[in-house]
């Protein structure tokens, strides 16, 4: 419109010549006359220049992975670098900019952006507040493709950050997270930001009031940090956490989902070396020439000092049945028989399984998130077995007695009442300990001809060859120390031989 308001100066007001009006502006003679000739005030539109580019080719796997997409839960949608990736293994030589330039003009196509609100910046200040969310991720674990609850702490000043995955999102496992996550910064911060979440809220009131669970009470006063939580369905109020989730699954779970791991812990181990070394490559987002880990160190003068660590478990009553087992989440795991048929205490930590009946643990276990397994300590039967010993023979628990005693047991059985023998020995392990016998056993094994009397024999010379010697304190002092002299039974016999 600029140049038409110009061409018609220079001719109506100027009295310029066309030729003259094209010498200047560097237009054709014909466009200035079409544009004079026109009686309105209104600059000619052309049709946008249409140009190929490299990303044409594959214009149609663009839009068709974009409608997949749609469909799917906005954390498993592929992002503009996800698909420039994919893209390059189909042949595309092209630069990334122009795969996510073409990526936004197709989801505008597409009514993919919906209509985006404004928000305020928010500032913290050092030691101030930590923010925490949960996200579901999927991994290899064991040979299997399992689902993740993986925990986000993020400070909101250093914005350092801590992950830690598990199997289940309970509470157990958020007290877990938090003293993982405090140990990691170096001390606590002074309040904690979350959303409505059902491990930490009974019930949502109205308006900012909660019903928070006694628990996670019990959590808030050891570490002394005041819970705060976000209005319902409002998680920009913990935007910094948020975008750790976002970030996080473009950065670090890409390449995990395509590792093996052997065991949850190994991932963990894994995860806590990407966030450390995350903490030393990445720039703080307001102070791009300082490293997080830079910034960590500032905040750490701010943070309380980590205490103990929380013991967050999770405790419930469970009966113990006659095969003295306790029922937890589809699992079996034994208990000492003298406990059967009586209500025992479960304390449930991430790993762990702990076993309390009259303010003693009585067994503990290593957790399991399998399904309809059994879980046995051969030890919890030996009192048991005394008094049958024909149970020896298949007993489940026995199986997974150490390699010395199934073998013991194995040549025990040949012989008529080796069962009887056999409970002779495992009664022995609650006078002598496990690791006698097992030495023992091995011992008799050797032998070549095992029996329990063979077995206790040996126990009974490393007993008494362990027993410490012990000097008798006297007042009594002798004038001559006796002496050990051997000769005189030489002497004696030759006094023998001459009276013959």
């Amino acid at each position: 419109m600029g140049m038409l308001a110009k061409i018609r100066r220079m001719h109506l007001r100027d009295k310029l010549s066309i030729r003259e009006i094209a010498k200047r502006t560097g237009l054709s003679r014909n466009t200035v006359r079409d544009w004079l000739r026109k009686p309105e005030m209104s600059e000619p539109k052309y049709p946008d220049r249409r140009t190929s580019s490299v990303v044409d080719p594959f214009d149609e796997h663009l839009r068709t992975w974009l409608k997949t997409d749609s469909h799917r839960p906005k954390r498993d949608r592929r992002t503009a670098k996800a698909m420039c990736t994919e893209l390059r293994g189909q042949g595309y030589s092209g630069s990334y900019t122009r795969v996510s330039e073409r990526v936004r003009k197709l989801r505008q196509e597409l009514n993919e952006n919906p209509q985006r609100a404004a928000f305020i910046p928010l500032s913290f200040a050092h030691g101030e507040a930590f923010q925490f969310d949960w996200s579901c991720e999927y991994a290899w674990i064991g040979g299997l493709c399992r689902r993740l609850e993986v925990a986000h702490c993020k400070l909101a000043s250093s914005r350092a950050f801590w992950l830690v995955a598990y199997f289940t999102q309970s509470h157990e496992m958020l007290f877990d997270a938090h003293t993982r996550s405090f140990t990691a910064f170096g001390g606590v911060p002074r309040r904690g930001i979350y959303d409505n979440m059902k491990t930490a809220i009974d019930k949502v009131g109205r308006g900012k009031q909660r019903s928070v669970n006694a628990r996670f009470q019990a959590m808030c006063g050891h570490y002394l940090f005041d819970p705060e939580f976000c209005n319902v369905a409002s998680g920009w109020e913990k935007g910094v956490v948020e975008k750790n989730v976002q970030d996080r699954r473009r950065q670090i779970w890409n390449e995990c989902a395509d590792r093996r791991w052997p065991s949850l812990a190994a991932l963990n181990e894994w995860l806590s070396e990407q966030c450390r070394q995350a903490w030393e490559n990445m720039a703080h987002p307001e102070w791009p020439a300082m490293a997080i880990g830079e910034v960590l160190q500032d905040e750490r003068l701010h943070l309380l000092p980590m205490p103990k660590a929380f013991d967050g478990y999770v405790e419930q009553p469970a009966r113990v049945s006659a095969t003295s087992l306790v029922h937890f989440q589809r699992n079996r795991y034994s208990v000492p028989t003298a406990y059967a048929h009586r209500v025992v205490s479960l304390r449930v930590y991430p790993d762990t399984l702990a076993v309390v009946a009259d303010d003693t643990e009585i067994a503990r276990h290593p957790r399991s998130f399998e399904r309809y397994r059994t879980y046995y300590d051969w030890l919890h039967y030996v009192p048991l077995v005394i008094r049958k010993p024909g149970a020896l023979r298949n007993g489940a628990p026995f199986h997974t007695m150490p390699d010395v005693l199934q073998t013991l047991q194995r040549h025990l059985l040949r012989h008529e009442g080796g069962d009887r023998v056999m409970a002779q020995v495992l009664a022995a392990i609650g006078l002598h300990g496990l690791e006698a016998v097992l030495v023992a056993a091995e011992c008799a094994i050797e032998a070549g001809r095992p029996s329990a009397e063979h077995v206790l024999n040996v126990l009974n010379r490393l007993k008494d060859g362990a027993a410490p010697t012990e000097t008798v304190i006297t007042p009594l002092q002798l004038r001559e120390e006796p002496r050990a002299d051997v000769d005189r039974y030489e002497r004696l016999r030759t006094e023998v031989n001459h009276v013959a």
